[in-house]
């Protein structure tokens, strides 16, 4: 497995998946996510891993989707796949929907492990992961994205209120609204999630993966993967209506599109 975005590696019956484009604030190009999937397919297969982090190289774990950087630009291109039409339709349903639904519904149990921007794109990954671990520096930025698990993420009522502020929360905060499940010190994030996985993976296969499914079968009878279908539907309809909004002008960007856009360009991080 040949991997440039992403590295995978082992501890024991722990598979690590590092989104690796540090520069870009782990952007997520068409590459990565394809890497991703290798990746995480790759843990799956292996009857030696039970569980399954993934994580961002350096200090952030992802700044989103990938707005424009050198490589996305010259990969679109390379693919020769049109701005309109079902072929775009296609690509853009894959690398913001299906793959998403996908590693949600990954048989073994899985863990991001979050520091630094975890924003739109971001978020979509961690909360397609079963549980999320964060340093106190992590900041989350809920937005209305492909996959827009955000009212199930945190209730109803605090998805809108996240959502018409557009701000970003502390692993803290986030932990209070229930989408991260424990915060932990930066110097001991890494060990203490390696520990956790590891003792879970000590349980049966057959445990964990019915525990999983029952799980996700009981959010499905609420409607989960359904509601994804729809405001997939939704997003393209908002942004056809509304234009890109890296189309936008500055002052009418949510702050998430130039923290985005500053990734894509590798640009410093703006002072706090």
């Amino acid at each position: 497995m040949e991997l440039q975005d992403v590295q995978y590696a082992k501890d024991g019956p722990v598979a690590i998946v590092t989104l690796a484009r540090p520069r870009y604030r782990n952007a997520q190009s068409w590459r990565l996510l394809d890497e991703l999937d290798e990746a995480l397919e790759c843990a799956q297969a292996d009857r030696e891993v039970s569980v399954i982090i993934v994580r961002g190289e350096g200090d952030h774990f992802s700044s989103g989707h990938d707005l424009g950087t050198p490589e996305q630009i010259a990969d679109v291109k390379a693919r020769g796949i049109p701005r309109v039409g079902i072929a775009e339709y296609e690509a853009f349903r894959r690398y913001n929907l299906d793959l998403t639904l996908k590693w949600r519904n990954l048989p073994k149990p899985t863990i991001a492990m979050v520091s630094g921007y975890c924003i739109y794109g971001g978020w979509m990954i961690a909360a397609a992961m079963d549980v999320v671990f964060a340093s106190p520096d992590a900041r989350f930025l809920a937005g209305q994205v492909e996959y827009f698990s955000i009212p199930f993420d945190v209730g109803f009522r605090k998805a809108k209120e996240l959502l018409f502020e557009s701000r970003l929360i502390d692993a803290e905060e986030a932990r209070a609204l229930g989408f991260v499940n424990r915060v932990y010190p930066a110097e001991e994030l890494e060990r203490e999630t390696l520990a956790w996985a590891r003792r879970v993976a000590e349980q049966g296969y057959g445990t964990l993966r019915m525990a999983k499914l029952a799980t996700n079968k009981i959010q499905d009878q609420l409607g989960f993967t359904a509601a994804m279908e729809a405001a997939f539907a939704d997003f393209l309809v908002m942004s056809r209506l509304g234009g890109h909004p890296t189309e936008l002008p500055e002052e009418r960007r949510l702050p998430g599109v130039g923290l985005a856009l500053r990734g894509a360009k590798g640009d410093p991080e703006p002072p706090d």
